[in-house]
């Protein structure tokens, strides 16, 4: 080919791909992409309302949807989500479906919003989606082995957790956790108390973790180490009402009756009327001949909510205890 026809193709060319109004293959031009960068800086400006604004006028000026693009999709969903408008943004995820049925970023964010919701089956099907398409997946093997966990599926569970360690062996501590309570739920304390512990090697700051290392050593036995565990959660979230009933629990359930009473006296002089703390207070009492105190906290705990599993035990044993 001559030099001159050399130049002529390469004019040509040249106003294909910069002088037509849709882009090249399908990609918007520089101008819009700057609409998009602009969104983005919002969002990372936490200006969510903004970036809604900017994106949806970006995304709906493109009259073809095929080139309504699948990351300004994505970006308008968790800008409603940080708004809270969480039916706007899986309408906006499943609308991008729509156009992007395989792509892998949007099935997450609409699988993972599914999940937050409690819409276990809608995002175990999404999460299928994804794994159908890239089998290694971290995120989807995360995402299937939590909800198999929530619905109680728990050696289910365990088969996505296998395969996300084997591909990630330094995951997150919190995976090796819920790994553990997996164990903890199918009464497998020892694996539950390995998984826990390798969990806290690894973050001791977390009062949950804890709280399940306690669990798990109660029923193992260790006595000293649970109570020492719940201590250890205490410190951390010393506000949480289910970790200091807890304490109250484990001390009744060692035998440590006048410990577990004066535990359960310092919880209901802050919350006098919770119905579990009640019923605790009593079962210590009659273990330690304060009959009519007993009886007392046990009408109390009836009566704060009688159709609930605490007032009802409070009731019978009531009755039992005439």
């Amino acid at each position: 080919m001559c030099l001159k026809n050399k130049i002529f193709f390469l004019l040509l060319g040249s106003v294909w791909l910069g002088g037509c109004s849709t882009g090249f293959l399908g990609l918007a031009p520089a101008g819009d992409k700057k609409e998009y960068v602009h969104a983005r800086t919002l969002y990372n400006e936490h200006k969510y309302q903004e970036a809604v604004t900017e994106l949806t006028g970006y995304i709906y000026k493109a009259g073809n949807v095929k080139r309504r693009e699948a990351r300004a999709y994505r970006l308008l969903g968790r800008s409603y989500e940080q708004l809270d408008q969480l039916s706007k943004a899986l309408e906006t995820y499943l609308e991008a479906l729509e156009f992007h049925p395989k792509n892998i970023p949007l099935l997450l964010s609409a699988a993972q919003l599914y999940q937050h919701t409690g819409l276990i089956d809608k995002s175990q099907q999404l999460y299928d989606r994804v794994l159908a398409e890239e089998p290694n997946n971290l995120d989807a093997l995360a995402g299937q082995a939590e909800n198999y966990r929530t619905i109680g599926f728990f050696s289910r569970a365990r088969t996505y957790y296998d395969q996300f360690f084997a591909l990630n062996p330094a995951a997150a501590p919190l995976y090796r956790a819920r790994y553990a309570t997996t164990f903890l739920r199918q009464a497998n304390y020892e694996q539950a108390f390995i998984h826990i512990t390798m969990a806290l090697a690894e973050d001791p700051s977390q009062p949950d973790y804890w709280l399940i290392s306690a669990k798990a050593a109660f029923a193992l036995g260790y006595l000293q180490d649970a109570l020492e565990d719940v201590d250890t959660a205490l410190l951390l979230a010393p506000d949480r009402t289910d970790l200091q009933l807890y304490k109250i629990i484990a001390l009744y359930q060692a035998g440590e009756h006048k410990s577990s009473l004066q535990e359960a006296q310092k919880f209901l002089q802050k919350h006098p009327q919770e119905p579990l703390g009640l019923l605790l207070a009593a079962l210590n009492e009659e273990k330690l001949g304060y009959y009519q105190r007993a009886r007392q906290h046990l009408k109390q705990a009836s009566q704060q909510d009688e159709k609930s599993f605490v007032g009802r035990v409070a009731s019978q044993l009531l009755i039992e205890w005439k």
